[in-house]
């Protein structure tokens, strides 16, 4: 038990779910900084909802509990404040066939003319960076023309996701794995170290070689549920405090992990991703919370527009962490934070499990004794 404000909260310790590598849905590899498994909401999707009933994010990052959602036949809904949250995400609720891919790859032109950011050269071979700059400006002349099309949101999603890595499978020559783009400076560096140059890649190949690797898993039956879901799914690109066009009481569970105060640079990680999808990384009002009050005062305000969402009765799972070297629970600060906006603490649910892959998220190493532990706060609408 946990005492919080004189509130005894049990907690429970044990492994609920398994965390496998490979054990979740092709779907899902999509890469972005920072995201918990797919076994996590799918445990308490399972546990505590219907098929039919909405699931919600307000954090949703590269959409892991939308899109698991969707594949329980539950109808998803996200928010994030990040753009690019919605541009990775959504595709995948409408996932096109290969042979529609292929073909819209022989399209798409990657000889138009178009400026060339010559510091992107340091990432890629100067044929690859003309044909990517191309790529580039189609999309977005598509998104302007309001003419973007669910097979150009796919390419344009796993492109972005190509866009720098560590093998041969990337568009750029070897550099950090692809949630973390580093600066143009840092990519000199490790030039230099590696004394190496970007090679020419294959765009279109690449592009068609991920698409069938995230469509591997997918079954018929999988695809037509996507279709029918998928147009009953919602994604907004806000700040999760105030979402007015999320009906009130409509969701049946949120399933979410917030930014752990300020470890992650999201800004710094997807400025490449930015760019080539239009955005300006800097606009971005991403949340960098320094102060153990100012994160509880920010999931005070979250708490409260969950609380107007939720179903009566609608549960939140609420996925924390320890940060600062183990010095700050999270959940110390969410219980005071829920509570304060009206919702009843239910559990903290420990899941502790051995790990054999180092993982480090969130700036905190949960394998450092061959465990990887998930804390989650269980919360519920009065």
């Amino acid at each position: 038990m946990k005492d919080f404000q004189g509130l005894l909260v049990p907690v429970y310790v044990n492994e609920f779910w398994t965390a496998k590598q490979r054990a979740a849905h092709s779907l899902h590899e999509v890469s972005y900084r920072a995201c918990f498994k797919p076994q996590l909401p799918r445990f308490f999707i399972e546990y505590f909802t219907e098929p039919g009933e909405k699931i919600y994010d307000p954090f949703m990052g590269r959409g892991t509990t939308l899109l698991e959602a969707a594949l329980m036949n539950r109808i998803p809904v996200g928010c994030d404040v990040n753009p690019l949250s919605a541009l990775l995400c959504m595709p995948r609720l409408h996932a096109p066939s290969l042979s529609e891919i292929k073909k819209r790859l022989d399209e798409i032109p990657l000889d138009t003319l178009t400026d060339i950011r010559e510091d992107l050269l340091v990432f890629y071979h100067s044929d690859t960076l003309k044909e990517l700059s191309s790529l580039r400006e189609y999309f977005l002349s598509k998104e302007k023309q309001k003419t973007l099309d669910s097979i150009d949101s796919w390419i344009r999603m796993v492109a972005t996701n190509r866009l720098t890595g560590h093998s041969p499978g990337f568009f750029s020559v070897y550099t950090l794995p692809p949630n973390q783009a580093v600066s143009v400076a840092s990519q000199i560096r490790i030039n230099e170290k590696r004394q190496q140059t970007p090679p020419p890649r294959d765009i279109r190949a690449i592009i068609l070689k991920k698409s069938k690797s995230l469509l591997g898993d997918l079954t018929a039956q999988e695809k037509n549920n996507l279709q029918a879901i998928g147009g009953k799914s919602q994604c907004v690109t806000a700040n999760s405090q105030s979402t007015p066009t999320i009906e009130a009481n409509s969701i049946a569970l949120v399933v979410t992990s917030p930014p752990f105060l300020d470890i992650v640079q999201y800004d710094q990680d997807n400025w490449l991703r930015c760019w080539f999808n239009g955005i300006d990384s800097k606009t971005v009002p991403i949340w960098q919370l320094r102060s153990p009050q100012a994160w509880q005062d920010a999931m005070a305000a979250v708490f409260k527009e969950l609380d107007r969402i939720l179903v009566p009765n609608g549960m939140v799972a609420f996925e924390v962490g320890e940060v600062r070297n183990g010095k700050i629970l999270l959940e110390d600060l969410v219980m005071p934070a829920a509570m304060s906006a009206g919702l009843k603490p239910i559990a903290v649910l420990i899941n502790d499990q051995e790990f054999t892959k180092t993982s480090n998220c969130w700036g905190v190493d949960n394998a450092a004794k061959g465990t990887n532990t998930n804390r989650i706060v269980i919360l519920q609408k009065r």
